[in-house]
């Protein structure tokens, strides 16, 4: 018999009650990957009191760890991430079932996992599982709440529920082979993890009790240094899922099937100068924009691109760039969306492009 005087004040909410403490008790949540991420959406679910809560990592605890991943402490170095979670979690709330799956999530056994729970939470840091998770969320038709950190910024969004947009609808196939690296290759600031991984147990939670406003068909971006927060629109593809299973439930998928946006079109800075009638624009916050004199460069953040519009000149090729090519792209695509399709996204980083605009 739980002791429900461990969750008086959601009880004491009149948007959650008995009843909602009722259907987390009886939700089931997989956690992928209990790193920076699925730490802070861990503790938070399972205080919470989801009743069933899965966590799958491959990975150990190494010290370098300990900087954002608060779950774990010294005694956890060395350990599987996804058992020492458990430990973890198990101290913090015994009234609930927590499974560990030690192992890396893969095509073979995503279809089989992904059916004895209710939501997916992405805590991972790469393009490829990313897309693992996204396809097999469709093929199961599950809810997949993810979300995304680099340095000071993070992202948050909620895919495939009730139907609506995907991980695809939001980035084409084609970046999966252009990551920009993760928080190990970059570094992350040690608290961000937290904040972004916090808003993900929020999504969690509001889906499990079907308050408030789910982020599906939205991608939050939230930076730290300065506290802005932009919602940007995802539109959802008619596009069909084709998929192929086979007896061990591993499964295959025609990624042409998936796209929901067209390709985001590349220049490199040599070629974009080359051009007669550009409009070269920096889409990164002011606070990060160097000086460059030797050629006009407008400033549009990607937080502010949508208020900023009238800034753009419609008759140039406009040329996008930011620090790593990530933000450029997802500008592109938010233009595209707009109908302004004379844009690029430069492929060189922000260092390289402002060396060879400085030597020109």
């Amino acid at each position: 018999m739980i002791n429900m005087n461990r969750y008086k004040r959601h009880i004491a909410l009149s948007e959650i009650g008995q009843a909602g403490q009722n259907k987390l008790l009886k939700a089931k949540v997989l956690v992928i990957g209990a790193g920076g991420l699925g730490c802070p959406i861990l503790q938070y679910i399972a205080a919470a009191g989801v009743g069933t809560i899965g966590i799958i990592d491959l990975d150990t605890v190494e010290i370098s760890n300990l900087q954002r991943q608060v779950l774990f402490g010294s005694a956890s170095i060395g350990l599987n991430k996804a058992e020492a979670a458990k430990i973890r979690l198990q101290d913090l709330n015994n009234t609930i079932s927590i499974t560990s799956y030690p192992k890396k999530l893969t095509h073979q056994n995503a279809i089989t996992l992904f059916k004895n729970y209710d939501i997916i939470v992405d805590g991972t840091d790469n393009f490829e599982t990313r897309y693992l998770i996204n396809d097999a969320a469709l093929i199961t038709n599950k809810p997949v709440v993810f979300g995304a950190i680099y340095k000071f910024e993070g992202q948050v969004s909620v895919f495939n529920y009730k139907n609506g947009p995907s991980y695809r609808c939001l980035f084409s196939n084609q970046q999966e082979k252009e990551q920009s690296g993760n928080c190990g290759d970059v570094g992350v600031l040690g608290v961000l993890p937290g904040i972004i991984g916090s808003m993900q147990a929020n999504e969690v939670l509001k889906i499990i009790l079907d308050i408030g406003n789910i982020l599906s068909g939205k991608l939050l971006i939230y930076n730290a240094l300065n506290y802005q927060t932009t919602v940007l629109k995802i539109n959802k593809s008619e596009a069909e899922i084709s998929k192929v299973l086979d007896k061990k439930d591993s499964f295959k998928t025609k990624t042409s099937s998936f796209n929901c946006t067209s390709e985001v079109r590349k220049i490199s800075i040599a070629e974009a100068l080359k051009k007669k009638n550009i409009q070269l624009i920096d889409v990164r916050e002011t606070s990060e924009t160097p000086k460059i004199d030797s050629i006009a460069i407008t400033s549009i953040p990607l937080s502010d691109l949508e208020n900023n519009l009238d800034k753009i000149d419609l008759k140039k090729e406009i040329i996008l760039f930011c620090q790593s090519g990530k933000r450029s792209k997802q500008a592109v695509s938010i233009l595209k969306q707009l109908n302004i399709n004379n844009c690029f996204s430069i492929k060189e980083n922000s260092s390289e492009i402002k060396k060879h605009l400085e030597n020109i």
